[in-house]
């Protein structure tokens, strides 16, 4: 039987295009796990993905979607039934794998996680790998020391997909979260989802001569990077530490050791591709105890496959705000 999925094509110029096109279960790459698809998500990847490709893509045509949960439909894994549910994030599916922008998918068992209970395929989709990623930042802050009443937690980039939920998460954890957004129409939206502080970014996007300032986050989760991680770490709490989960200012990192050296700073880096399967069963466990699902479901934009390729030229601009759910059968 045929089915939906957007595809991704490479012409003789080297030029992508996306667009939503019938295929058959026998396009599928190899596999022992065959998922119905219900939900997936867009992520910065995503973006790139259904636009250029920026050195994810190794094969055209190609279907994106780093996301996806679904019911299992066949299975040659003995951890795997028919009528499962189950979510993917990560392992590189929807980069070199094909991935979850369509009706059904075919991975491999060790790539997929059983559905949290208490959520949904959807509400796992409004998680979805930016939600986790979150997750994966607070635990380890926590991990590391974070103490609730310790002062603010700045979150930077706090008004996308990543920022959105460890806000809501750190909130409903009793932490005093400081958000961070460029774009002011966002701070009702900010505060909605449990943030009491909003910082503009020009406050603190740019790097100053100065290694050290005043002591005043006692956590931090950067989506940013850049001038702006550079500059919070010389603003951290003695001994607290800065949680970094994505580059959206840049790959660079003009800072210097000071804050190492005299406040014992500490830069984590969470990494959400390769996570192995019992820190992933934790994080998922964890998003369904610690996340407030009214708060999640503010923060849903719907979407279809049709929207994607539009979707995935908006994320790059920075224009998609809180997370978007695709229902790939709508």
């Amino acid at each position: 039987m045929s089915f939906n999925a957007v595809i991704v094509e490479k012409d003789e110029e080297g030029k992508t295009s996306a667009s939503v096109k019938s295929i058959n279960e026998s396009d599928l790459p190899e596999g022992n796990v065959t998922i119905a698809v219900e939900y997936s998500t867009v992520n910065y990847k995503d973006g790139l993905c259904i636009g250029p490709g920026g050195g994810l893509v190794r094969n055209y045509p190609h279907v994106p979607g780093i996301d996806f949960a679904g019911t299992v439909e066949a299975s040659d894994d003995d951890r795997y039934k028919p009528g499962d549910k189950v979510v993917l994030t990560g392992w590189r599916v929807g980069e070199a794998h094909w991935g979850g922008y369509a009706q059904k998918a075919r991975v491999n068992a060790d790539w997929l996680v059983p559905l949290p209970e208490g959520l949904t395929t959807r509400q796992a989709m409004a998680v979805g790998t930016a939600g986790f990623t979150a997750m994966l930042a607070v635990m380890a802050l926590e991990k590391q020391g974070m103490k609730k009443g310790a002062g603010p937690v700045l979150v930077t980039g706090a008004a996308g997909g990543v920022g959105s939920v460890a806000t809501a998460i750190l909130s409903n954890l009793g932490y005093e979260v400081a958000g961070v957004t460029g774009r002011p129409e966002t701070s009702d939206y900010l505060k909605s989802l449990g943030a009491t502080q909003i910082v503009p970014r020009e406050e603190i996007n740019e790097t100053t001569k100065r290694p050290l300032e005043k002591e005043t986050w006692a956590g931090c989760i950067d989506a940013v990077g850049g001038d702006m991680m550079a500059r919070v770490l010389g603003q951290m709490q003695y001994g607290a530490s800065v949680a970094a989960v994505g580059l959206a200012g840049g790959a660079a990192l003009p800072a210097t050791v000071i804050p190492f050296l005299l406040r014992g700073v500490n830069i984590l880096g969470i990494d959400s591709v390769m996570q192995p399967y019992e820190n992933r069963v934790e994080a998922w466990k964890r998003v369904a105890t610690d996340l407030p699902l009214d708060k999640l479901e503010d923060m849903v934009v719907p979407a279809t496959l049709e929207d994607l390729p539009k979707l995935g030229k908006d994320i790059l601009k920075g224009q998609v705000k809180g997370r978007v759910v695709v229902d790939v059968n709508a």
